[in-house]
């Protein structure tokens, strides 16, 4: 791993997660995933202190399995192939979970068709990880609970309140509790 691609990916956040992630890498060995690179912790000198995990690929993971199913929140990638748009579709919404997806082509119309079918709290088009602060971000499904960022965001902290007061004492219908005030 050369010197700049270790300065953009970080450690995991605790011991706990690093293991959660490793114990991912290795259901996917299990239930019979090709692992195409990484996998373990890095063997770089600058990078033996910390909750590193190298970049992961697993190819040939099919639907079934945990690595597709579950969120893993590690840098594990995994690639399976499909022969339609609507499978694809069909792949990426088939799970529980919603909180991003990235589509990649060529072809902008096919992107945005896609993107609007995927069922996530964010969608990239040709790029992946950017969140602008302006727009609101979450989940959908099990992904995630409301939405960050943004005035939508702020508008989650807030507790609306409505309180009505009766000024026409003259007319009937609605101050039917207070008519002998």
């Amino acid at each position: 791993m050369d010197k700049m691609k270790a300065q953009k990916m970080g450690p995991l956040v605790s011991k706990g997660q690093y293991e959660r992630v490793l114990g991912y890498i290795n259901a996917g060995l299990e239930e019979g995933a090709t692992l195409v690179c990484g996998g373990s912790h890095p063997d770089e000198p600058n990078l033996s202190r910390g909750f590193f995990v190298s970049p992961t690929i697993f190819s040939d993971v099919k639907p079934h399995m945990k690595i597709w199913r579950e969120e893993i929140f590690g840098p594990v990638l995994c690639v399976s192939s499909f022969s339609t748009e609507d499978e694809d579709v069909h792949l990426a919404n088939d799970t529980s979970y919603g909180l991003g997806a990235a589509v990649l082509s060529q072809n902008s119309d096919t992107c945005e068709r896609i993107a609007k079918k995927f069922e996530a709290g964010i969608v990239w088009i040709n790029c992946s990880q950017p969140t602008l602060v302006q727009a609101p971000w979450g989940g959908v499904k099990k992904s995630g609970t409301g939405r960050e960022l943004g005035p939508w965001g702020l508008l989650n902290y807030l507790e609306a309140k409505q309180v009505t007061r009766w000024v026409n004492t003259k007319a009937t219908g609605w101050n039917w509790f207070t008519s002998k005030l």
